[in-house]
């Protein structure tokens, strides 16, 4: 079988964040997928949509395959870089900030 991969570096949004998402739409029907993550409330939601409508349209433009039956086969999100910032606080010390990156990959395949 084919597999068709979408994917979307330097996301500002923390790997472990997107996960809890991802772990909803892993193995489902694209087409149903894209239905769960419209009404899911969190902002990583926002971004594996768009990574799946990229999944869809390469395999409907490039593979020459049917929407309905593709299903998510693999999906996951590795870290990034993570920038560092600081937060000036009393007396001349500073507090880190951890500005977390991430890179999501979605693989769909037909069935």
């Amino acid at each position: 079988m084919t597999t068709v991969k979408a994917r979307v570096k330097w996301v500002k949004s923390g790997d472990r964040k997107i996960s809890r998402v991802l772990e909803v739409v892993r193995g489902r029907p694209a087409v149903e997928a894209l239905t769960m993550l419209r009404f899911m409330p969190q902002k990583g939601a926002r971004i594996i949509e768009k990574v799946l409508k990229s999944a869809i349209a390469n395999a409907k433009t490039n593979n020459k395959m049917d929407e309905t039956k593709l299903v998510v086969s693999e999906c996951y999100a590795n870290k990034g870089i993570i920038m560092k910032r600081f937060q000036p606080r009393a007396r001349g010390r500073a507090f880190p900030i951890k500005k977390r990156t991430s890179h999501v990959t979605i693989c769909l395949e037909e069935k």
